[in-house]
């Protein structure tokens, strides 16, 4: 076997130094060429971090820890009057705990989530164990429902809590391994899990699941479930079974769901969701024949889905806020922070850009 090139280079450049200045001096020098850990890009220090309990530990007690009580996090109120996350500097969060009396080990099962830029790592902690208003009160935030805060959060802030949640709720229910009923046993940074008794290595999953925006090419498709709140509508969505290719989960679920048949699919993006356990959301963009748009819906899946207009659409994305009880059940479309939103915003523009190439053609009024 040839040589690697970084070996052959390492033995004709630093070897030689090495016995000219010895190994002292050599590895000293070295230490000045090699990054240090405050310079590796952040997804190198995560990485580092999963796999070196000392180094994990060593970055909890110079991070930030978001709180969640029962997996609602932590979140405060800004002054344009929507919510950011409450990131807690380590030592903070330590003071507190002390001082509601509980013990100080406590911050040790945070779990990392997230690193910035400056190498400062993020952790998530759930503090249910602690009396939630008192809590509130020294953190000067109020613990809400993660799902319902979703529309006063910004895009950037969402995605950390969600991951935070999904991370704390798998911990708390893996406790034990399937295999020999044993307790499990975590890292430090909470990536992993292994069975005390036979060493099995368990790490997070999530779920496939398929959401689809349908069109007919003048309208699209929405549906609302009964939890949904009042006026809400979104994609059509289900999880992928057992051996489906996407192509196949999304043709089943239209056909299930509303007895449409697709003519065509093309991929938009993905998406992380905790709700209401971790899934991989996939979401794709689906045309059906303008033909056979005669929708029969399951109500046991759905409690009403129907074809909405480039208007209705285009006037429900204007809204700026949810619909308040009392108030007429005007269309409400799903947080900017989901895929579903995404899907229709992708539609809009598609259509307006189509109305707009439709008028520009020579002939046209």
């Amino acid at each position: 076997m040839p040589v690697p090139r970084f070996k052959s280079l390492f033995t004709a450049s630093v070897l030689p130094n090495a016995q000219r200045l010895g190994c002292g001096a050599m590895w000293s020098r070295l230490r000045t060429i090699l990054p240090s850990p405050n310079c590796l890009p952040p997804r190198w220090y995560m990485n580092r971090l999963k796999e070196d309990d000392t180094a994990c530990l060593s970055a909890l007690h110079n991070g930030q820890i978001f709180l969640f009580h029962h997996l609602s996090p932590l979140l405060q109120c800004t002054q344009r009057g929507t919510l950011r996350p409450a990131a807690l500097a380590t030592s903070d969060v330590q003071s507190v705990l002390e001082r509601l009396g509980s013990d100080g080990s406590l911050v040790k099962k945070s779990v990392l989530v997230s690193c910035l830029e400056q190498n400062q790592a993020q952790f998530c902690l759930d503090v249910g164990e602690l009396d939630q208003v008192s809590v509130e009160e020294a953190c000067e935030g109020k613990f809400l429902d993660l799902r319902k805060s979703l529309f006063l959060l910004t895009t950037a802030e969402a995605p950390i809590l969600a991951k935070g949640q999904a991370l704390l709720r798998w911990h708390q229910t893996s406790r034990f391994c399937s295999a020999t009923g044993q307790l499990t046993h975590r890292n430090q940074a909470g990536s992993q899990r292994a069975c005390s008794s036979n060493g099995i290595i368990y790490y997070p999953k999530m779920s496939p699941v398929v959401i689809v925006l349908v069109s007919d090419g003048r309208r699209c498709l929405l549906g609302r479930q009964p939890a949904f709140p009042l006026g809400m509508y979104s994609a059509l969505a289900g999880f992928c079974d057992m051996g489906e290719s996407l192509e196949e989960a999304l043709c089943r679920e239209v056909a299930e769901e509303v007895g449409l048949e697709l003519q065509s699919i093309t991929y938009s993006s993905s998406q992380h969701w905790p709700f209401p356990h971790s899934s991989l959301m996939l979401g794709c963009h689906a045309t059906v024949s303008p033909a056979h748009t005669q929708l029969q819906v399951d109500h046991a899946e759905l409690e009403n889905a129907r074809w909405f207009s480039l208007e209705e659409i285009t006037s429900a994305l204007k809204l700026q806020t949810p619909p308040q009880r009392g108030d007429s059940p005007a269309l409400w479309l799903p947080p900017k922070q989901a895929v579903a939103h995404r899907l229709i915003t992708e539609w809009t523009k598609q259509q307006l850009l189509k109305d707009t190439d439709q008028n520009q053609r020579p002939g046209s009024c």
